[in-house]
């Protein structure tokens, strides 16, 4: 069997990001379909790489394949909040802890480099929620553990859908101002080699951030 062309691979990381950035912007809401073929012509590609880059989208899950031609994004549940919720506060604070213990120069630099975020407004654009992604991912790599940075990395797709879930519902002026306060103590904590600060401001931050505030709401509106 022949490689795949390089042609073929652009292609399908092309469709792979604007379905991605459909399903994160909201333009794709949960639940909604979407017909394969139609989207082919319209990026100009055909339904082979599109279907490499659907693929790929339902092993994250965040769209389901049937047997016709339409694609479906994956409805929000309050099983897979409650699921995200588990996991990140179990491996965010382990990420924060080890990477105050093991940062390195270079660790710092990128951390303080991508510190200019702030925490996300009520509509976030796709650049603000990647300004998000880049300060929490330069948090896991200074833990160097690759395995817990491929985990974290691997949830952020599906946890974002759950904060802009939540941001639909509004957020206060002290709400924002706290997550602002608590990514400076962070990155202070993870500057300092303070593991123990570090582990408690990171807990404190997914505890009460929109990953829990999605899953309250979801189970608010969830049948008994």
């Amino acid at each position: 069997m022949t490689a795949p062309t390089p042609a073929y691979a652009v292609k399908s990381d092309l469709a792979y990001l604007v379905v991605r950035d459909r399903i994160l912007s909201g333009e794709y809401p949960p639940g909604s379909s979407f017909n394969q073929a139609s989207l082919a012509v319209e990026l100009g590609i055909s339904t082979t790489p599109l279907r490499e880059a659907l693929r790929r989208l339902s092993s994250e899950g965040l769209v389901e394949l049937g047997a016709h031609r339409d694609a479906m994004v994956t409805r929000l549940s309050v099983e897979e909040a409650r699921d995200l919720l588990e996991l990140r506060l179990a491996l965010d604070p382990l990420a924060a802890g080890l990477a105050a213990e093991r940062r390195t120069r270079d660790d710092i630099a990128a951390i303080r480099d991508a510190s200019t975020v702030t925490a996300l407004p009520e509509h976030p654009t796709l650049e603000q929620l990647a300004q998000h992604r880049r300060f929490h991912r330069a948090i896991y790599r200074a833990s160097h553990n690759e395995a817990l940075i491929a985990t974290l990395d691997s949830l952020w797709d599906k946890a974002d859908r759950y904060r802009v879930a939540a941001l639909r519902q509004g957020r206060g002026d002290d709400e924002v101002q706290q997550k602002n306060a608590e990514h400076h103590e962070l990155m202070m904590c993870v500057i300092a080699g303070d593991a123990a600060g570090a582990v408690e401001v990171m807990r404190r931050h997914i505890s009460t951030g929109l990953g829990a505030t999605a899953a309250q709401l979801l189970d608010d509106v969830t049948p008994a």
